[in-house]
């Protein structure tokens, strides 16, 4: 038998008491009836966190039985964890608040659960205290637990975390996803008070503005600058993943045996398919110069567009990074991670097989986001001449440098050999889109233009997907079907152009002018 089983017993206490309310005690008339009193139980309990001896009583059971079966319940309790001196002090807090409560002692299999999983042993853990203690114990790749992180950072805790994870169910669950949808209309709203007030702020009149207009322009730009910046809405997509991840944890809970209901298994979302890739074709364009709008989450530059970007960007000391991106199709962590000795320019072909990402704001070395995307792409003749360029222009850069250079064997590096931070590569991107006067798209989109080069060279849906090294031709046929039918539109009309008519232009009634 343990120690803790022979620090226990049970006894009779009697429980009469004077009018006014104290127990009668030693003065009791009752006390020489062997049949008086109550039963109580009492229990040693482990120390607690400041060392002082600590004890279980608990009085009032009208049967021995009754006392017994509470009392083994404590001292199983107690033998849960006998190797384990932070889960044996854990179990006495339980027993001490159950004292004071005088609530109904758990089932010791309950309780051990408890233990394993980590979460407090009185069972009032909360959703946000379960989705810490969840993704501390994920062994996914860093990327993949950073957007855990977020989602629960930003959305989950916020809006479900104060809620008890055994009394969680579907309207909490529901309800964070009617408040994002009606922080979005907020969103929307401000975003629109804000492009007009913009507009505000822009002279009536080219030139240098009169007194009276300076004078009404500051007023403007001082209501601009108390308004809140454009922010982006939270789209079907990320609600999509951020149920994904509540239902991991979630589930992760029910394999613990904490919860046995997945409320966010029964929550009904808007379809949250991936966005269509869409051409900045003139019209698109001129709808956004108006509104600030984008037709889709995924806009992607036509071949004219890319070419003029890659006209302002080819000075730039990193203009080989952002070709191969638009060639070749590589991820932006992909681009900054390429060492050389993967580069084969004498064979043509390169190989993938690292890329930096950003854990918080620190750079991170990593395997590519899945098996498929570690491969080996051909590299067509100007790609390689201008990765040649860039090799001679680094070996200029590690002379100049001299001892200050730092040997990453990096393809796209600082001037001085260093890693390049993933961001700053996104806001140069940025600065030269912008100073060309091009529509806007993100860095990683400029992935998918090489999707329109490919195909406008010929290649079909098949092709896309390797060179992108996407996972299904579902995946490309899902996001890129609509854009390549754009692209042969646009390749239609430009050979139905090169044909001159006479007839399609003359006036009915008219004869023609041969």
């Amino acid at each position: 038998m343990s120690t803790s089983r022979r620090a226990g017993g049970i006894g009779k206490r009697c429980e009469c008491r004077a009018e006014d309310g104290r127990r009668l005690g030693a003065s009791c008339p009752q006390l020489c009836k062997r049949s008086h009193g109550r039963h109580r139980i009492t229990q040693e309990l482990p120390p607690g966190v400041d060392g002082k001896r600590r004890q279980f009583q608990r009085t009032g059971y009208d049967g021995l039985k009754e006392a017994q079966a509470d009392l083994s319940r404590v001292q199983a309790l107690l033998d849960l964890a006998p190797d384990d001196p932070d889960a044996q002090r854990r179990v006495g807090d339980l027993l001490v608040e159950l004292m004071a409560t005088r609530a109904p002692i758990p089932e010791p299999a309950e309780v051990f659960r408890r233990i394993g999983a980590g979460v407090p042993l009185n069972g009032s853990t909360t959703v946000g205290e379960w989705l810490d203690t969840w993704v501390a114990k994920k062994k996914t790749k860093k990327k993949t637990t950073g957007g855990y992180e977020s989602h629960i950072r930003v959305h989950l805790k916020p809006g479900i975390g104060h809620h008890r994870l055994d009394r969680f169910n579907v309207g909490h669950a529901q309800a964070l996803f009617d408040g994002i949808d009606d922080e979005n209309d907020v969103i929307r709203a401000e975003n629109l008070a804000r492009r007009e007030q913009v507009a505000q702020c822009k002279p009536s009149k080219p030139g240098r503005p009169a007194a009276a207009e300076r004078e009404r322009l500051a007023a403007e730009r001082a209501k601009l600058a108390e308004m809140k910046p454009f922010r982006k809405i939270t789209g079907p997509a990320t609600k999509q993943r951020v149920r994904a991840t509540l239902r991991a944890a979630l589930n992760a809970a029910i394999a613990q045996q904490l919860i046995t209901f997945n409320a966010a298994a029964h929550v009904e979302l808007a379809s949250g398919k991936r966005p269509k890739a869409v051409l900045w074709a003139d019209r698109h364009v001129e709808h956004w110069r108006k509104t600030g709008e984008k037709p889709s989450g995924v806009m992607v530059w036509t071949p004219r567009q890319i070419g003029a970007f890659l006209d302002a960007a080819e000075g730039h000391r990193l203009y080989a990074y952002f070709h191969l991106i638009a060639f070749r199709g590589l991820r932006r962590g992909e681009g900054v991670g390429q060492d050389w000795v993967h580069v084969d320019l004498d064979g043509q072909e390169l190989t993938v097989a690292k890329e930096i990402i950003v854990d918080g704001w620190t750079p991170v070395e990593d395997e590519p986001k899945t098996e498929g995307s570690a491969a080996t792409i051909g590299l067509d003749q100007a790609t390689v001449q201008v990765l040649r360029e860039h090799k001679e222009r680094q070996s200029r850069e590690r002379e100049a440098a001299g001892e200050k250079w730092v040997e990453t064997g990096k393809v796209f590096t600082t001037e001085l050999g260093e890693w390049l931070h993933p961001d700053i590569l996104s806001k140069e991107f940025r600065r030269l889109y912008e100073s060309a006067g091009l529509p806007p798209i993100n860095l990683r989109d400029l992935r998918h233009c090489a999707a329109t080069l490919i195909h406008a060279g010929g290649g079909d849906l098949h092709a896309i997907k390797e060179t992108l090294r996407q996972s299904t031709i579902n995946l490309a046929s899902d996001t890129y079907t609509s854009l390549l039918r754009e692209v042969d539109l646009e390749i239609a009309e430009k050979a139905a152009a090169v044909v001159p008519r006479a007839r399609r232009g003359t006036v009915p009634g008219e004869a023609p002018a041969w």
